[in-house]
């Protein structure tokens, strides 16, 4: 399988930039069940999940 590009995901980047609009808000919704953002997610080192998860509002996977 590829390698997860969700570190520069182009959806993640609109949520960066603007969280409110469309975009930002359908790619937050579809982390909660996005098989490539778990395995990404899961991947990354204590801190960094820290950091991510609160800087997206994220609790799933901890």
């Amino acid at each position: 399988m590829a390698e997860s590009n969700c570190a520069n995901c182009k959806l993640r980047q609109k949520y960066d930039e603007k969280s409110k609009s469309f975009l930002g808000r359908f790619w937050r919704w579809h982390i909660n069940f996005c098989p490539g953002w778990k395995k990404y997610f899961t991947s990354l080192p204590s801190e960094e999940k820290s950091k991510i998860a609160v800087k997206y509002y994220f609790n799933k996977y901890q």
